[in-house]
């Protein structure tokens, strides 16, 4: 049995932030942004709203698309390293907010890459016959880690995500292969050097600025331009797929740089390489589910799609899956 695709959501919030509004606030401009990233805006959530909005929004405009109510979903995966709080999970949140009173609920944390780590979880539960109807979710509200002082990080993350569905396959669609993989030894290079049970938060710790997204670019460049295309070309030669056979690529949306070396290891036109992110920017969790939702009319029933991402930890992987439905 195959966890197949049914349905898809996805949400970013009103307000934009342009590259010509980040002038005002450090030292760049819209041509460096747009050259190095390829971003030329990306969504920011008010004050007051959280990662769990995202996830309601998104999972409400699923359940339309579907037909079905929330108290059939059996089971709701986030992906997020934005969490509402420590504790409860995100997940616990939203399956309140929803009303998704007979599902079980957990979030997965693995930066960038936490949609593809939740999407091979919540698969095994359809696979094993556990559950008939799945949700998972990817959102950030990265916006509450930035620091907007920082130019390097400013400039990239963006706030919002997006859902999908998962119920057993009717034919050979669905979710075929993965291939997940982690480096510890990354965590130097991108992550959050307070807040955890390491550091607590402190009056010198937010002083010195250390609950906000710290990044060496450079090393963090290197890693995902190698990783991300190596292990998308891994999945290819493990399906016996070639760049023909692919109908699309959804990369996680994090450099327009990343994608194309990915691309081009995977031997694909540039029509078949999704991109959304001079739009949103970089979404952590939830680049994937919002290129699904961007360009669900796109998809066919039985199209290939290779799915690859990558992000801090060290975190990186790629799904190849048959998309199940026409829209």
């Amino acid at each position: 049995m195959r966890a197949a695709i049914t349905a898809v959501g996805g949400y970013v919030p009103e307000k934009v932030l342009t590259n010509k509004d980040l002038e005002k606030l450090v030292d760049t401009s819209d041509e460096w942004i747009q050259t190095r990233t390829g971003i030329k805006e990306r969504h920011i959530m008010p004050a007051g709203e959280a990662t769990s909005d995202i996830c309601e929004k998104a999972i409400n405009q699923l359940l339309k698309k579907r037909g079905i109510t929330a108290d059939e979903i059996d089971l709701i995966i986030v992906a997020t390293v934005t969490p509402d709080r420590v504790f409860p999970s995100t997940a616990n949140i939203v399956s309140h907010k929803v009303g998704a009173t007979n599902a079980w609920s957990f979030d997965i944390s693995a930066a960038c890459s936490g949609f593809l780590y939740a999407l091979e979880t919540g698969s095994k539960f359809i696979e094993a016959g556990k559950h008939t109807k799945i949700i998972v979710c990817g959102a950030d509200k990265m916006s509450a880690i930035v620091d907007y002082q920082d130019r390097n990080t400013c400039v990239i993350f963006g706030d919002g995500g997006g859902a999908v569905l998962l119920e057993p396959s009717k034919d050979d669609n669905g979710i075929i292969d993965s291939v997940l993989k982690s480096d510890g030894s990354g965590e130097e290079f991108l992550h959050q050097k307070a807040g955890g049970s390491l550091k607590p938060p402190t009056h010198e710790t937010i002083d010195a600025r250390e609950h906000y997204v710290h990044q060496e670019g450079k090393t963090v460049f290197k890693f995902a331009v190698t990783n991300m295309a190596e292990v998308s070309r891994e999945i290819m030669d493990r399906n016996n797929l070639t760049g023909d056979d692919v109908d699309y690529l959804c990369a996680h949306q994090a450099n327009l740089r990343i994608i194309d070396a990915t691309a081009r290891r995977m031997e694909l036109n540039d029509d078949k390489v999704l991109i959304n992110i001079e739009r949103y920017g970089n979404t952590t969790a939830g680049t994937i589910p919002l290129l699904f939702s961007d360009f669900e009319n796109k998809f066919k029933a039985g199209d290939n799609i290779v799915l690859a991402a990558f992000g801090g930890g060290f975190t990186w992987g790629s799904v190849y899956l048959k998309w199940a439905y026409n829209s």
